[in-house]
């Protein structure tokens, strides 16, 4: 004790700042992963599943867009047509296909008499095309509750119907669920695309079951018609290119009337991510519409990323230092701490990706852990100056 006591006051000025400077980022790297990344897993832990009968499920419409989709049609559809549900319906928005989309629904037509397709007019506007594709959806759904999902993922089980139908009688307004991304191990990157999903999910799924949801995925969510109806649909965000999915959750979420979905049954798998630009394409329009979202959520996680780096250029300021001026107590402390914030990643981020993604991480963990934020910020003016171009 008295040995720390002495090599503590022989510290100068500067490594006390500095040392202080990591100790603070440490705290509030570990806030972030012991409070918010950490909910999922420990909401999971204590939810038990509601004693619901068949009689008291409420009918559901299951919503899919797509465009040119044909061939992921063909392989989900069945998936999503053979679910054990006492009354639902699927409904395939066709938007301008120029594939063979048309006679694929027509045949499962044939053979599921619960498929219902329609199709968007060839004149509509290409910005909010899918936009007008979800909205005649939703008005032809014959029942309350909407499940949203899309033409190339598939549900990971045939009770997928079920677990948002039990969450709609509990009273659930919103529910938003996880997506697991089936990729190829011979695509490049094929970990860390796995690894990105789940931080991505983690961030909204957290925060609404900390009551402050901000966004949601369109390939698996759910809400009411009349919801949509009584916030004039997509009317708030017709002038934004994309934003059907996360920014109208963004407009319209509140509190205990949202609901998340964490168990095997819930989940949906997402195909086609069979090479980088493919998901670069998938994420950025995430990335793109995340500018436009209200609250402090978003900016709460710009925090943590700053946060991040943050904590690695003080830990490597405080370790260069005591190296040169040999306060190995500085350099001891900066290195548990290192340990220490690890262990915390390691154990939360395992522990959440055993619940939903399956993907066991390890020492590249901290490759990744520093990459993500810098690939989003590149991700991020990808997708401003591909919109710009649009215009």
């Amino acid at each position: 004790m008295e040995y720390l006591f002495v090599a503590f006051s022989g510290l100068t000025l500067t490594e006390w700042i500095l040392g202080g400077l990591l100790l603070f980022f440490f705290f509030v790297q570990l806030l972030f992963f012991l409070v918010i990344y950490n909910k999922p897993w420990q909401h999971q832990k204590k939810q038990a599943a509601p004693a619901i009968s068949d009689q008291e499920l409420p009918p559901i419409s299951v919503i899919i867009p797509s465009k040119n989709n044909s061939e992921e049609l063909k392989q989900n559809l069945p998936f999503m047509l053979e679910q054990d549900y006492p009354v639902y319906e699927v409904i395939v928005v066709n938007s301008g296909s120029t594939d063979e989309t048309d006679m694929v629904l027509k045949a499962a037509g044939l053979k599921y008499p619960l498929l219902y397709h329609t199709y968007v007019p060839a004149e509509a506007d290409s910005v909010n095309e899918k936009k007008l594709a979800l909205t005649i959806g939703i008005k032809a759904a014959r029942y309350e509750n909407l499940l949203f999902s899309e033409a190339y993922c598939k549900p990971c089980t045939r009770n997928w119907i079920k677990e948002y139908g039990k969450a709609f009688a509990t009273g659930k307004e919103i529910i938003l669920g996880f997506s697991r991304l089936h990729i190829d191990r011979k695509t490049g990157m094929h970990r860390f695309i796995r690894f990105d999903n789940l931080m991505h999910h983690l961030k909204f799924l957290s925060m609404a079951l900390l009551g402050k949801p901000y966004m949601g995925i369109g390939r698996n969510m759910a809400y009411r018609k009349e919801l949509f109806f009584r916030h004039k649909g997509f009317s708030s965000i017709l002038h934004i290119d994309g934003g059907e999915d996360d920014l109208f959750i963004n407009r319209i979420a509140r509190g205990k009337a949202t609901g998340v979905l964490l168990s095997p049954d819930s989940m949906t798998e997402t195909h086609g991510i069979d090479n980088f630009f493919t998901w670069r394409s998938l994420k950025s329009k995430y990335l793109y519409s995340k500018q436009f979202y209200k609250g402090f959520p978003p900016h709460l996680f710009n925090l943590e990323s700053m946060s991040r780096y943050l904590f690695f250029a003080a830990l490597t300021a405080t370790i260069s230092l005591s190296l040169h001026t040999s306060s190995w107590i500085l350099t001891g402390m900066a290195l548990l701490l290192l340990l220490l914030r690890y262990s915390v990643v390691f154990t939360v981020l395992n522990r959440n990706s055993r619940l939903l993604d399956g993907v066991r991480y390890h020492i590249h963990l901290l490759l990744y852990d520093l990459f993500q934020p810098f690939n989003n910020f590149r991700f991020r003016r990808y997708a401003n100056k591909r919109n710009r171009v649009r215009r």
